[in-house]
């Protein structure tokens, strides 16, 4: 097993970038994006996170208008846009976008490194009008194995269900990332934090994970976004953010991958080890 603080695997510094992407205009928001992760490189972040549907913005109208703006996935042009700046780099990088796969379309996340392209992650619950554009991901909970430590990817709503992290961790995930478009949930107080944080602390610290959410910010066609953007550390406990709810900003921290490995609570406690799997249906 590999220790905390191991030399051959150094602390690693997440960046969760937090913006406002302009529906339709992919090459200004992958241009603005690919700023934003310059400056999280150059002060030593090795994964960057990014939002949901960051290259395309969010809220389309109609399927002929989200079949435009969807592109294949490794082959199209975004996918090689992230790619290219990670080699440049010498880092990995989580992204939303909107795939095309045959005359399907999903809502997903790519992750590619300083190698290229490493996987594809489909949002497995859709949120609201997402339904009427996207077909439900059909690809599971993968964890990708990385020169970094072992990645988990889930998309926004997938945070509502328990079953996400459960999924993710029992297959090894050390590190989810969570590109994300959150937005003020049924009910909310005024000034109330965003419902996610409350769910993403919880599934870090009844799972034994890290947990990176990258939001947006801003209004797009009448629809607020929650911004609030954090890193959680495997007790639960918030280690960079939350970020405004309205202003563009990146949360960082350095991070050990290992410490996900260390479930126990206490001497007689584990997150995962006491699990009555004889009693769950």
């Amino acid at each position: 097993m590999i220790q905390a603080n191991d030399p051959a695997r150094p602390p690693l510094r997440v960046s969760c970038i937090q913006f406002e992407p302009k529906f339709g205009a992919v090459a200004e928001n992958i241009a603005r994006a690919s700023d934003l992760v310059r400056t999280a490189a150059r002060e030593g972040s090795r994964l960057v996170v990014l939002p949901e549907l960051a290259s395309t913005g969010y809220v389309f109208e109609t399927a002929d208008e989200a079949s435009a703006l969807a592109e294949a996935v490794p082959d199209g042009p975004t996918t090689r846009a992230w790619g290219a700046l990670a080699a440049e780099l010498g880092i990995h990088i989580v992204a939303g976008i909107a795939e095309r796969a045959g005359d399907a379309l999903y809502n997903s996340a790519l992750i590619t490194g300083p190698d290229g392209y490493i996987g594809t992650y489909r949002k497995a619950h859709l949120w609201h009008r997402e339904n009427l554009f996207f077909r439900k991901g059909d690809l599971g909970f993968p964890v990708f194995e990385t020169a970094l430590g072992k990645v988990g990817i889930a998309i926004c709503y997938d945070g509502w269900f328990p079953e996400t992290f459960r999924q993710l961790a029992l297959a090894g995930a050390e590190i989810v990332c969570i590109p994300t478009n959150w937005v003020p949930m049924p009910n909310q107080p005024a000034g109330e934090a965003a419902m996610a944080n409350t769910l993403h602390r919880a599934a870090a610290h009844s799972n034994g994970i890290f947990i990176a959410c990258a939001d947006r910010v801003g209004v797009e066609r009448g629809q607020p976004f929650e911004g609030q953007s954090l890193i959680i550390g495997p007790k639960g406990w918030t280690l960079a953010g939350p970020a405004s709810r309205e202003a563009p900003e990146t949360v960082s921290a350095v991070i050990d991958l290992a410490e996900a490995g260390h479930k126990d609570l206490n001497e007689f406690n584990s997150v995962l080890g006491d699990r009555r799997t004889d009693l769950y249906a």
